[in-house]
């Protein structure tokens, strides 16, 4: 049997350029001009074929077609895939919530898989929200939903907040 030979290519732009800029600007307002294609989206949203993403304060939407690329050798979306998803949504909710100068890094990610994912499931949405924010963590949840609304998977986050020009 003869298989069809796949290949995929992708570009990014330097990671510099969005890097520095989150001293000086609101996570809300980063966020915001990569979505609007004033700052470069950063490279592991291309790596994984993310196609756009939604923000509003405390709320990040991030959508990715489930492709065949993503498959592990089950003939499913790979679970690191899923939570590379979910742990983007988590994070980026988190960082649409602070001021300019203040950043943050997950401490933890605890992910649920539901329902096994596959090119069936189509355009992947993965909506990220906050639980509950201090003055040094945040914790964020996210949930991961197939084209017709299905719950896939979901988890929580927990993130330091810090102060980066200390």
């Amino acid at each position: 049997m003869t298989e069809t030979q796949r290949t995929r290519t992708f570009t990014w732009d330097d990671p510099r350029a969005t890097a520095a800029r989150v001293g000086s600007t609101s996570g809300l307002e980063m966020l915001q001009a990569m979505r609007d294609g004033d700052l470069p989206a950063p490279p592991i949203l291309q790596l994984v074929g993310a196609t756009g993403f939604e923000v509003d304060e405390g709320k990040v939407t991030v959508f990715m077609p489930a492709a065949e690329f993503h498959y592990n050798p089950l003939g499913t979306v790979h679970g690191g895939i899923i939570a590379t998803l979910l742990d983007t949504a988590a994070g980026c909710t988190v960082h649409s919530t602070l001021p300019a100068g203040v950043g943050y890094t997950s401490l933890d990610l605890m992910t649920r898989f539901i329902k096994p994912v596959t090119v069936d499931s189509g355009q992947l949405s993965c909506v990220g929200a906050i639980v509950s924010r201090g003055r040094r963590t945040a914790v964020a949840e996210s949930h991961l939903y197939d084209e017709r609304g299905k719950l896939l998977a979901h988890a929580t986050s927990t993130c330091l907040i810090f102060d980066l020009t200390a």
